[in-house]
């Protein structure tokens, strides 16, 4: 498959995850206690953890021929 179907596929991928990614993240805050510590631990790691699942897509995207 050519690189850049890869990256077209890769790229349509990825912003498929990040819009569930982001609706599923806004319903599991609007079910979370009003206290302070407990919204900032769940927002770091929700503000970060996005990124672990497209590690295998990116790499499919980048792997030469």
């Amino acid at each position: 498959m050519p690189a850049r179907v890869r990256k077209l596929i890769g790229g349509v991928g990825m912003l498929v995850f990040l819009v569930f990614y982001m609706g599923l993240m806004a319903a599991i805050a609007d079910h979370l206690p009003n206290q302070w510590a407990i919204r900032l631990g769940f927002f770091v790691v929700a503000g970060t953890a996005w990124g672990a699942p497209l590690i295998p897509l990116i790499t499919w995207m980048n792997r030469g021929r």
